[in-house]
């Protein structure tokens, strides 16, 4: 997915804040830092860039010299996660990246129990707290899984297909952002947290090396937040075309449904199948994209409006309000960088 068009749920930025808050950091620099404000976390609805997540995220790694984000009963220094890379980048094959893991997280902290399991049909990479009261909100839990799954993809060159995702929290209000997180089923209420896979990939070999680890790395937190989000065949199919089309004013379902060489009522089926629409798929690209320019200081709202397809700036304005809650003026309050 083109960064342009992915988007993130501001409830992230609002948990990071939060625990910033009772570290007693300075939470005014880590929003002036990342393009936020008091004004923009109040409004639960609102979306952001995955550049403003990576950004707030990197600072209160540093600020806090914690990788656990004060979410775990012991900090894990920052520069960990780096120092295992280096480690797993000599694996040979996907099962020894996530043994080693184990090994390593559990060797290093108390914080965090690790465990992977594999049966004949599928394996299990499980992570628990310790103190699982700390992380109120899950988020540390639900960021760990996602970098678990995401990071070792990378190494074996391949998205690794997932059974599930198992979280011991309840359903959240941000539950639909757990299918831009993760490709599969979600369960909820679980005994444990972990990722569940076909046994079978494991022998898949480690194609990354240290030069290129040496690359990806200085991308981190930022390459685990823009990743491409999964969706039904058709919706996905929809959004695709959508993203595809520099100036959405003129694209409509007739020309999407000639495209993909079916009739607009067949496509109109599908989609509400999916659970979606045409216009709510139209609706997301278009929002996603403002956020992205209104996050580019340069840009006139006018111009904005225009490349999207209103046919004024007072469209674009209550348009916008209605995605997000808030006036795209009210937006750029402080700049995103």
């Amino acid at each position: 997915m083109h960064p342009v068009h992915h988007s993130i749920s501001i409830h992230f930025a609002r948990c990071l804040i939060d625990k910033s808050r009772d570290m007693a950091l300075d939470t005014e620099h880590l929003m002036a830092h990342s393009g936020l404000s008091d004004s923009l976390l109040e409004k639960t609805d609102l979306r952001i860039t995955p550049k403003q997540l990576s950004k707030l995220l990197l600072e209160l790694w540093l600020m806090a010299d914690d990788e656990c984000m004060g979410m775990a009963s012991d900090p894990i220094k920052h520069g960990v996660f780096a120092l295992l890379a280096g480690q797993l980048i000599h694996c040979t094959t996907l099962a020894e990246v996530y043994q080693y893991c184990a090994k390593f997280y559990n060797l290093i902290s108390s914080a965090l129990t690790v465990t992977f399991d594999h049966q004949p049909t599928y394996a299990e990479f499980s992570i628990q707290l310790t103190e699982p009261e700390k992380d109120g909100t899950g988020m540390l839990r639900e960021l760990l899984l996602l970098i678990w799954h995401r990071f070792p993809s990378w190494l074996v060159g391949q998205r690794i297909p997932l059974m599930h995702v198992a979280l011991q929290q309840a359903k959240p209000a941000h539950s639909a952002e757990h299918r831009l997180m993760y490709p599969c089923e979600m369960h909820y209420e679980q005994i444990d947290n972990h990722l569940r896979f076909d046994a079978a990939l494991l022998t898949l070999p480690v194609v990354q090396t240290p030069t290129t680890l040496r690359e990806y790395l200085p991308q981190l937190p930022l390459e685990w937040f823009k990743r491409q989000a999964y969706y039904p065949v058709f919706t996905r199919r929809v959004k695709d075309y959508l993203e595809d089309e520099t100036e959405l004013v003129n694209v409509n379902m007739e020309q999407i449904a000639r495209h993909l060489q079916m009739t607009t009522r067949t496509l109109r089926r599908k989609l509400s199948e999916e659970g979606t629409s045409f216009q709510l798929l139209k609706d997301e690209i278009r929002r996603d994209a403002a956020i992205h320019y209104l996050s580019q200081p340069t840009m006139g709202i006018a111009t904005i409006a225009e490349l999207l397809g209103f046919s004024e700036p007072a469209a674009f304005a209550r348009a916008f309000k209605q995605w997000t809650g808030v006036s795209p003026s009210v937006y750029r309050l402080t700049p995103k960088n």
